[in-house]
């Protein structure tokens, strides 16, 4: 979808004499590139923040060739996308056998040439990647902030910034290249047969459905079971909304979603899966998605679905939903108004500052109304609620 979303910190570059679509920038010089190469091998949340940096640079540069090296699990979330043009896929190992995925890769390349690497990623094994192309500008991240010697293997680097929004970090790139990142795009296909689906899905369901994430790979991100199962009461019994667990197949995330069933007196449709295609026309279905920090709440964000976010371990001026601040319910802060900055500290503590009563004025907020009087409140609501 396309949002009127102003982007931070965005500065235009000077285009090359003669060469509109070229650029100047920061020692730079660049005809308008025939074949660009995105890296950013892994995680869903990165890539759905990589996808507005491809439309703009397609937008940018229409006539250009986009190839984006990523990972299977990713890609399933942009295959199809209109501004990728092809897709080369890395299949990580550990371990002895990690050598076979670069191997692997190297032979999918050899012979072939971009005018422009964009190496959105600070790991060592992008950096590994971004050196076996054959490019002559290869752009990274500043050594600061480059991991594992990763700016070893770029040929230029976006100059340090301060600490902001992943999305924002993203947008540097752009920045520096010249290019506009607004209106900021993000444009998740969804193919006639995946809408079949879905209203075939959604059809049985006798109100609106809300999509609930209660799980992460990360421990600290994670909420009680117990204080998912009265939020879930709430949204089914006051808000008239139909709570749908979707996520993973993780142990982890199975585990919480056996507890929240067991525990919450109220109907809870169970959809956990490993198809990302179907994870994605499941939140774009859905009237409402809350979640922790994990990739599905950035792609419901993507979707323009209304989000709330539950934060407490990872800073939500650096990971949120990407402008939408209403939408955050900031366990985060230690107290209320905290005036702390965009970072990369981690607050072990936060997520048990998280409330039932705290997310359910956020959910009043983002939906823009209060609980359906006449629908009845949850019945012998006298548990604890986390306040």
């Amino acid at each position: 979808m396309t949002e009127q979303v102003t982007a931070i910190g965005a500065r235009a570059g000077t285009p090359v004499a003669g060469d509109p679509n070229g650029l100047r920038a920061a020692g730079l010089e660049l005809p308008a590139p025939a074949r660009i190469a995105i890296v950013m091998l892994s995680a869903l949340g990165d890539a759905v923040h990589v996808l507005p940096v491809a439309n703009a640079l397609k937008r940018h540069w229409p006539a250009s060739r986009i190839t984006w090296i990523i990972q299977p699990m990713p890609q399933r979330l942009a295959e199809g996308h209109a501004a990728v043009d092809e897709f080369l896929l890395f299949h990580r190992r550990r371990g002895a056998r990690g050598l076979r995925s670069f191997l692997e890769l190297r032979r999918q390349i050899a012979g072939r040439t971009f005018d422009l690497v964009v190496n959105l990623q600070v790991y060592l094994k992008a950096g590994v990647i971004t050196g076996l192309l054959n490019s002559p500008v290869k752009l990274g991240f500043d050594r600061r902030r480059a991991r594992d010697a990763n700016w070893a293997f770029t040929t230029h680097r976006i100059p340090p910034h301060a600490v902001q929004h992943v999305q924002d970090q993203y947008f540097e790139f752009l920045a520096h290249l010249g290019i506009e990142p607004s209106p900021v795009a993000w444009d998740i296909p969804i193919t006639a047969g995946e809408r079949a689906a879905q209203a075939a899905w959604f059809a049985p369901l006798d109100r609106p459905a809300c999509a609930v994430v209660v799980g992460t790979s990360r421990p600290q991100k994670n909420w009680a079971p117990e204080r998912w199962a009265r939020l879930l009461e709430h949204l089914y019994h006051d808000f008239h909304l139909q709570p749908v667990l979707v996520g993973g197949p993780s142990p982890m995330e199975r585990e919480i979603a056996n507890a929240v069933k067991a525990d919450a007196r109220a109907p809870v449709v169970d959809a956990l899966g490993d198809d990302i295609r179907r994870l994605i026309w499941l939140l774009d279905g859905s009237a409402l998605v809350v979640s922790p920090d994990t990739g599905p709440l950035h792609v419901a964000r993507a979707l323009d679905r209304p989000v709330v976010g539950l934060y407490g371990y990872t800073n939500p001026k650096r990971s949120g939903p990407y402008g939408r601040p209403e939408a955050v319910v900031d366990g985060y802060a230690r107290y209320p108004g905290e005036p702390y900055q965009p970072s990369l500290e981690y607050r072990a503590d936060g997520m048990a500052r998280v409330t039932v009563p705290a997310a359910l004025a956020v959910v009043e907020r983002v939906l823009g109304r209060g609980p359906d009087a006449e629908r009845g409140r949850v019945p012998e609501l006298v548990r604890d609620t986390g306040s």
